[in-house]
């Protein structure tokens, strides 16, 4: 059998893009640093890196779209936090982001990944922003990492 599958190393060529939505900054800040040291460590160059700033997680399906549309990125990393409250607004940010990326990473076919945090309190949040459950920032910058090597195999 032929196993075919990314690795976690980076030529330093690749453009990279990390969206990061400002609401819930506190949280959203420590996935930022996770994302960008994940993407250093694995050999990518700080000048590929950008680092897109939407307001909150609902306008990161509409900001992808549009980085991915222009062709200038391999790839990008989706970052914020959705944190339930007392009404519904949790359910709807939360399904319209998910939907929105990965509807966009469809229609265009590069790698993305999904670091959007949906937690039913801030001390989850902060547990997955560098604390007890690690970085997920981190993590979804490995991921991608490890994507961009497969769709180059595929």
């Amino acid at each position: 059998m032929n196993i075919i599958e990314g690795n976690l190393a980076l030529s330093g060529n690749e453009k990279v893009a990390i969206i990061n939505a400002r609401f819930n900054h506190i949280i959203t800040d420590r996935l930022v640093e996770g994302a960008k040291d994940a993407f250093l460590r694995h050999g990518g160059s700080e000048d590929n890196l950008d680092l897109v700033l939407v307001p909150g997680a609902f306008e990161i399906p509409f900001v992808l779209d549009k980085l991915l549309e222009s062709g200038k990125y391999d790839g990008v990393c989706c970052v914020g936090a959705v944190i339930r409250g007392s009404t519904p607004h949790f359910d709807y940010v939360s399904a319209e982001a998910t939907k929105g990326v990965a509807n966009a990473t469809m229609k265009h076919g590069k790698p993305v990944t999904f670091g959007i945090l949906t937690t039913d309190n801030i001390e989850q949040a902060i547990e997955r922003a560098g604390s007890k459950a690690g970085n997920k920032g981190f993590e979804s910058m490995t991921g991608l990492v490890e994507l961009l090597s497969l769709y180059k195999s595929l």
